[in-house]
């Protein structure tokens, strides 16, 4: 992993670090968001095996290091910073709640504990990563919960901002419930299953439709799915029942949708084929899906491109990277930010969920076990993992899990009045004013 993929300023904190004495400083960052997203009601967490790969994998080359020392914000720093880039190995302890959980606003999805130029250099790779993936995840939540039994497919990447990012789009709608992608990498990297037959182009490129679709089905046998609006769509229907089994079922991808199942399901179930499926594909999002499945249509899963890879309805959030503490045992010292709308609150921090709420606390609380879950685990200790992280499958499984314990008005596809209750606990208040305190003294005097 590179160590220039981040923000300039960054780099030139840490160098001011090394510079100032401080780089070996003990400090505490955690990473959150501070308001929900655009019609979000959760956010799943999303992205943490990355960022995990991405710590005990950073390093900085020679190259990299002769690069930085060319820039003039750099003329001034001593040779010892580049060799301390040069020796980097992240050494810290991480903390992080597990993929496919609900997250509100406030409660830190990853909290970074380690010395004070380590963990400021990691913010914008961690940032975007992790900010991207729970995006995604939470669409792709949103989407399977409208379609219900229904498979979604991810058919995103041709539309992602980039290869690398559909690869990444791929994984979070995978675990935000959909039921593979069309991302052949993801599928091989993270053991997604893949979906996929043809496009109008296989159609177009043969003489006639039937020989087309002949080719398909010698090819694909049961796997076979026939895109059948190239031309006609009830002709494309009626000779992919013509030619019977095996087959997968059709592609819609044009057209009323709603209309054109019912009619090609006609054909379908006429020729005997009532076990083939009807997928849809076409610009859905979840509205659209809704508004489909309300009039009836007999469509039997779903392929999401754009809107999915992109979140379109909500492409950003607003998540954080903040320092909450310095130093350790004596020496430590709580850090906040006043900022109108900015607000943070002081200290290393633990979620628990209950039945009905979560409690934001101070990371050295300890819930009612009988109660609550304690959401914020260790996972990197010392600069090594505690344990194998739960594979893709299992963050997928904890997602659909957790989904079902949130309350229902969580889970509409809009912004309600009823949020899900978060609150701070006592002790962290107590933290919290007795930093603003200090601080008030200090700009007294």
């Amino acid at each position: 992993m590179t160590g220039l993929l981040t923000d300039l300023y960054q780099l030139t904190m840490a160098a001011g670090y090394y510079e100032s004495g401080k780089h070996e400083e003990r400090s505490v960052f955690e990473l959150f968001f501070r308001r929900l997203p655009h019609n979000r009601n959760y956010v799943i967490a999303a992205g943490l095996a990355q960022a995990v790969e991405y710590l005990v994998q950073l390093r900085f080359t020679r190259a990299e290091t002769d690069y930085l020392r060319t820039l003039p914000q750099f003329h001034n720093v001593s040779a010892g910073f580049f060799d301390e880039l040069l020796r980097f190995r992240f050494s810290g302890d991480v903390y992080a709640i597990a993929e496919g959980t609900p997250v509100f606003p406030g409660e830190p999805l990853l909290t970074i504990r380690a010395p004070l130029l380590q963990a400021q250099l990691v913010e914008t790779w961690l940032l975007a990563m992790i900010g991207f993936q729970s995006l995604v995840a939470t669409k792709a939540a949103r989407i399977c919960e409208v379609a219900g039994a229904r498979g979604v497919v991810e058919f995103g990447t041709r539309r992602a901002h980039s290869p690398e990012a559909g690869l990444f789009a791929a994984r979070a709608a995978y675990i935000g419930g959909c039921a593979g992608t069309s991302n052949t990498e993801a599928g091989f990297r993270f053991g997604i299953p893949v979906f996929g037959t043809a496009a109008h182009s296989w159609v177009q490129s043969f003489p006639t439709e039937r020989e087309a679709y002949e080719a398909l089905q010698r090819m694909l046998g049961p796997e076979t799915v026939y895109l059948i609006d190239t031309y006609d769509t009830i002709a494309g229907a009626n000779l992919a029942a013509s030619l019977g089994r095996p087959l997968w079922g059709v592609r819609l991808d044009s057209g009323n949708l709603v209309e054109l199942a019912h009619q090609v399901r006609r054909i379908l179930d006429d020729a005997g084929l009532r076990d083939a499926k009807i997928m849809a594909t076409s610009d859905l999002n979840e509205y659209k899906i809704l508004e489909y499945l309300a009039a009836g249509a007999p469509i039997d899963a779903f392929g999401v491109g754009t809107d999915l890879a992109t979140s379109a309805d909500a492409p950003a959030i607003g998540a954080v990277y903040k320092l909450v503490e310095l130093g350790d045992g004596d020496g430590k010292r709580y850090t906040t930010k006043l900022s109108e709308g900015k607000h943070t609150m002081p200290g290393m921090k633990q979620v628990f969920r209950y039945r009905d709420h979560d409690q934001i606390a101070c990371s050295s609380e300890c819930g009612d076990p009988a109660s609550s879950v304690a959401l914020v685990r260790p996972v990197i200790n010392r600069g090594e993992l505690v344990e194998p992280l739960p594979d893709v499958d299992a963050a997928r499984k904890n997602a659909q899990e957790c989904l079902r314990r949130l309350p229902l008005a969580c889970r509409s596809l809009f912004e309600t009045e009823e949020k899900y209750p978060v609150e701070y606990s006592a002790e962290l208040r107590r933290v919290s004013d007795r930093v603003l305190a200090g601080l008030n003294q200090e700009v007294a005097t």
